[in-house]
C-alpha cells in the first residue's frame, strides 16, 4: 500500500464531499469521490422538496450569526464561499437562481434539483472525477490507509491517497445515507464525536385527546414564538397531533434543548405580534356581554380556528377572563414542551466532530491529511439556505486546506 502522491479520495456524495472534490480538481489533482448510495447527492436531492432553497442573501455579519456558537468560524468560511459566490458557481453549471422576498435565493422554476445535479456530476467527470456508487467507507487502515467495500461484489480494497476528505453527514434522514455509522470509525483513532441531537425539527405537547380529534393539523400565521424568557422569532407554525413545528420552532431547537437540560422549556406563542399591547387591550374591552369568544376573536382580531380551541386547551376557562388576561394570554400562549421529535424525523443535526478536534483547515489533528466537511462537523443552523451554504463554504475551505499543505 503506497501513498499516491497528488490524488484525493472524497467519502461522501453530498454537496461538501462534491464541492471539495470541484475545487481540488479544478486545482489539478487527482480526485476519486466513493458514495455509499446508489447515486450520488440523494440528501441534496431530498432538501429540494418543497423548494430548492439553495443559500441566503443576508448580509455577511447577520448570516454568520445563524451558525450559533460558530459564528466567528463560519464568517471566515462564508468569505472564502460565499452565497454570491454560490450563485455564481450553479450560473457556471447553466443554473439561474433569484433572491426570494424573504431573501432566500432559489434556482428560477425552470431548474429542479436533479437538473442541478445531474449538470454537477457532468462537470465533475469533464475535470476528470472519479465517481463510486455503492462504495462504503469500513474505517482506517494504517496512516493513510482508507478500506473500502464494493457493495455490488462485496469486494474489500485498501486506498491510500495523499490527503482523505471525509464528508459523509450528519444523523439525519437516514435514507439518505447520513445515518451517522461512521462514528465508531472515528472514535476507533480517538476522535472525540458529540452524541447526536435533533435539530430543526418539531416539538412535542401533550395535547388532550379532545384537541388531538378537534385540531388535527391546523396553520397558525403570522405569529412569533419564543422558548422560555428567550427572544422571539417570527413565522408561520403547524400545530400538528404531536405538537407544534414550523420554521420558527426550528429555528428554536438549540434553545429548546439548552432549556430541557437546564429543567424545562415552554414555547411561547404570540398571536398578535403586530398589534401593540395599547391597541390590542382596546379592541379586547369592546367585547359585549354574551358574545362567544371565537365570534369575538373572529370579527375583532380575525383570529379564526384553531385560536379558540388552542385558547381553551391552554386555559380552560379563558371564555371569563377579563380583557387584561386574555391579552396577556393572546400574547404568551404557554406550550409547555415534552421532547423534540426523533433524529429520523429532523431536517438536521446537532452533534458530531467538534472543531476542538480539528485545525484551521479543518484536517484531523489526530490523522493528519484526514479532512471533514459537512455536517460531520458540530454545527447547526436555521433552514432558509444557512444548512447547504454551511455544507458549501467548508467542502470549498476543506480544499483550499488541502492545497495549501500540498
Amino acid at each position: 500500500m503506497h501513498k499516491r502522491r497528488g490524488e484525493v479520495v472524497v467519502i461522501g456524495g453530498g454537496p461538501a464531499g462534491l464541492m471539495a472534490a470541484q475545487r481540488l480538481a479544478e486545482a489539478g489533482l487527482a480526485v476519486q469521490v466513493f458514495e455509499a448510495q446508489a447515486t450520488m447527492g440523494r440528501k441534496f436531492l431530498v432538501a429540494g422538496h418543497g423548494g430548492f432553497n439553495l443559500s441566503n442573501a443576508e448580509e455577511t455579519a447577520r448570516f454568520a450569526g445563524r451558525y450559533g456558537a460558530e459564528a466567528a468560524r463560519f464568517r471566515e468560511l462564508l468569505a472564502h464561499f460565499s452565497p454570491a459566490d454560490l450563485r455564481a458557481w450553479a450560473a457556471d453549471l447553466g443554473i439561474e437562481t433569484f433572491v426570494g422576498t424573504s431573501g432566500r435565493i432559489f434556482p428560477v422554476a425552470a431548474h429542479k434539483p436533479a437538473e442541478l445535479l445531474r449538470a454537477w456530476l457532468a462537470r465533475l467527470r469533464e475535470l476528470g472525477v472519479g465517481l463510486h456508487t455503492r462504495h462504503r467507507w469500513l474505517g482506517f487502515a494504517g496512516d493513510h490507509g482508507l478500506r473500502l467495500r464494493d457493495e455490488t461484489t462485496g469486494q474489500e480494497t485498501t486506498l491510500a491517497p495523499a490527503a482523505t476528505v471525509l464528508a459523509l453527514g450528519g444523523a439525519s434522514w437516514a435514507k439518505t445515507g447520513s445515518d451517522g455509522a461512521w462514528v465508531p470509525l472515528l472514535q476507533a483513532v480517538g476522535v472525540p464525536v458529540a452524541p447526536f441531537a435533533p435539530a430543526n425539527c418539531g416539538a412535542e405537547v401533550n395535547w388532550s385527546d379532545f384537541f388531538k380529534q378537534k385540531v388535527g393539523r391546523a396553520p397558525l400565521k403570522n405569529i412569533s414564538v419564543r422558548v422560555n424568557d428567550g427572544p422571539p422569532v417570527r413565522g408561520e407554525a403547524l400545530l400538528t397531533e404531536y405538537g407544534v413545528e414550523g420554521t420558527p420552532v426550528y429555528a428554536l431547537t438549540p434553545q429548546v434543548r439548552q432549556a430541557q437540560a437546564a429543567g424545562g422549556a415552554t414555547l411561547f406563542l404570540n398571536l398578535k405580534p403586530d398589534l401593540p399591547a395599547p391597541a390590542l387591550l382596546t379592541k379586547l374591552r369592546q367585547r359585549r356581554s354574551g358574545t362567544s369568544l371565537p365570534d369575538f376573536l373572529r370579527k375583532a382580531l380575525h383570529l379564526g380556528a384553531p385560536v379558540p380551541t388552542l385558547l381553551r386547551e391552554t386555559a380552560p376557562d379563558v371564555a371569563t377572563y377579563p380583557a387584561e388576561a386574555l391579552a396577556a394570554l393572546l400574547t404568551t400562549v404557554p406550550l409547555p414542551v415534552a421532547g423534540l421529535r426523533p433524529l429520523e424525523e429532523a431536517i438536521s443535526t446537532a452533534g458530531g466532530i467538534g472543531f476542538a478536534a480539528v485545525d484551521e483547515f479543518l484536517m484531523l489533528r489526530q490523522r493528519p491529511d484526514t479532512y471533514v466537511a459537512g455536517e460531520m462537523l458540530d454545527w447547526e443552523a436555521p433552514t432558509g439556505g444557512y444548512l447547504l451554504q454551511g455544507c458549501f463554504s467548508t467542502g470549498a475551505w476543506v480544499a483550499r486546506g488541502i492545497l495549501a499543505r500540498m
